[in-house]
Parts: C-alpha cells; sequence; structure tokens
C-alpha cells in the first residue's frame, strides 16, 4: 500500500528537492502540493511549485495557493537565503499550468476528507495552511496519519534560538503542536546532519539527467548563500529533505519522545520549539523529535533516487 501524503511547503531549494525526491517514490502517493508565504512571497512559492512540477512530470496533482500571511503576524520572507524568487540558481522555463483555484488549507481539508486511507501532512514551510485546516475542519484529524514538520529544534537560524519556519507563524505551530495528532518533528538537530559536501554533489553532477543538473545548479547556489549568512563551509544541509527520507525510509532516522511548547510571547524567544529533552516539565509526550540520521544511509536513497530521472 502506497503512503498518501500532502506536501505544504514554500520551495525554497530544500523544499524543491523534497519534491523531487517524494515524486519518484513508488511508495508515496502525492495527492496534493498546497504552498505557503515563507522562503519567499505566496505568489513565488506557489510558482516555484509549479516549476518543479513539470520538472519531474507530476501529472494530475493538485496544487494550491494557500495563506498569502501568518495567521496574526507580518510576513517576512527570506531572500539571503533563497534569493529573490525563492528559487534563485537553475534556469526553469515558465510554468505550463496554473494553480487551483482552492485554497491550499481547503485544498488540504478536501484531500484529507476524500481519503480512503489515513493521510501524512508533510509540512516544510510556517505551518498557517496545517493549522487553517484544522482550524476549520477538526474532524478530519480522525483521517490524518501524521504530520511530519520540517521546524524548530534546541537552537535557531533565525535568531539565536528560533528556527525560521516555526518562526515565521508561531500561533499557528502551536495550533499544530498542540493538535494532539502523531507529529515527527525534523528539526534543525538532525537537518544539520545532513550537509550536501562537496563529494556528494560531486556524485550528483556525475548523474547528468535534467533533473541531476537543476538539484546541482540548486544547490550550488545554496551552498554560496549558507557559507555567506552562516559560515557553512562544508555545503548546506538539505532540511526540508529529511521529512520526505522519513516517509520513504523511518530506519534511517533515530527519534526521541518529547514535549515540544512554542513561544509566541518572549521579547527574545519568538518562535522558540521549547525541546523538553529530558522530560523537566512532566508536560505530556505530543512529538517524536529527530535526533540522529544514517547519513551515508540517507545520501544513498538521494543519489538513487536522482539517478531514476
Amino acid at each position: 500500500m502506497r503512503k498518501k501524503i500532502i506536501m505544504d511547503c514554500d520551495p525554497g531549494h530544500d523544499d524543491a528537492i523534497a519534491i523531487i525526491l517524494a515524486a519518484v517514490q513508488p511508495q508515496l502517493e502525492i495527492l496534493g502540493i498546497s504552498t505557503v508565504s515563507g522562503n519567499a512571497e505566496i505568489e513565488k512559492t506557489t510558482e516555484n511549485a509549479l516549476k518543479i512540477y513539470d520538472l519531474v512530470g507530476l501529472n494530475n496533482i493538485e496544487v494550491a495557493k494557500g495563506a498569502s500571511e501568518p495567521l496574526v503576524r507580518l510576513r517576512e520572507t527570506a531572500p539571503s537565503i533563497h534569493g529573490e524568487s525563492g528559487l534563485d540558481g537553475p534556469e526553469f522555463p515558465e510554468p505550463s499550468r496554473s494553480w487551483s483555484d482552492k485554497h491550499g488549507s481547503d485544498m488540504i481539508i478536501n484531500k484529507v476528507k476524500q481519503s480512503e486511507k489515513p493521510v501524512t501532512i508533510v509540512a516544510t514551510g510556517p505551518l498557517t495552511n496545517v493549522a487553517l485546516a484544522l482550524t476549520k475542519r477538526p474532524e478530519i484529524k480522525e483521517n490524518i496519519a501524521e504530520i511530519v514538520i520540517m521546524g524548530g529544534g534546541t537552537f535557531g537560524n533565525w535568531t539565536p534560538i528560533a528556527e525560521f519556519n516555526i518562526w515565521a507563524d508561531p500561533e499557528a505551530a502551536k495550533k499544530v503542536l498542540d493538535s494532539e495528532l502523531p507529529i515527527t518533528v525534523m528539526g534543525l538537530d538532525i537537518t544539520h546532519q545532513a550537509i550536501a559536501t562537496q563529494e556528494v554533489i560531486k556524485q550528483i553532477d556525475s548523474i547528468d539527467n535534467p533533473v541531476a543538473n537543476i538539484v546541482s545548479d540548486l544547490l550550488a547556489f545554496f551552498a554560496h548563500t549558507y557559507k555567506e549568512s552562516f559560515n557553512f563551509n562544508d555545503g548546506p544541509p538539505l532540511h526540508d529533505v529529511l521529512t520526505i527520507a522519513y516517509c520513504i525510509a523511518p530506519d534511517l532516522f533515530t527519534l526521541k519522545d518529547v514535549n515540544i511548547s512554542i513561544e509566541t510571547k518572549g521579547e527574545y524567544t519568538l518562535g522558540t520549539t521549547c525541546v523538553d529533552l529530558l522530560g523537566v516539565t512532566k508536560k505530556p509526550i505530543n512529538a517524536k523529535f529527530g535526533v540522529e540520521l544514517d547519513v551515508e544511509g540517507f545520501w544513498k536513497l538521494m543519489i538513487e533516487a536522482i539517478s531514476k530521472y
């Protein structure tokens, strides 16, 4: 049986590579792609999703433009990391199609309600669409198998202690983490283990198919901005891709059952994921938190996937 997934994303270099990984997996069925403002404004992230849709030949899959703003805060994007388009680096043709007339959150609701088996929501941007879907139709929780999130961690990359996806809409993240659904979180603690080193990029360059060429261009741009912004000299981390890798090969991941609380009020701590690794708060467990990655196995999975195109 194929795992049914909905991808909620803000492409974004690593979101784009996550779609590339998911699209070629026979054990995954992508029901739809919803987009959210995050790495770039909503029109740009949606157009970027459509460009990757064309690249990998995702036929008859709905792409729905979602939230253009956080639930209660002002929007902020990340051009210093992803460029003005959100997907700077490669040259893409104009998308061959437009997005759905449904809002991204409504697409999530419809796909979950219509599915004959529980759906996994893979969220790799701010959690606005997912929070809206759960607010509008809380009954869809009955048909959600799991929510797999890239976000948070025990340290930050947008503020000293807050990761961008959670910081960009902390109220939405709190709504999702408080939902009592099965949730797996791939935070910076584990995503920073998935570094696209020069050796990895050489392996991708050697594949020499159109998708591999795009991935190489994406990684070259991403490596440059990560070096400039964060002094990552060995290569950029493929944050969002770990969510899809987990859906395919969960044995590559060591997870810890924890309570994660979202800070929505702090002057210096807004957007922090308070990951209770030691159980000091005695709060109920509400998530599985990624702590260790089989790095060799992850890159073997990636190289094999890109080689299939």
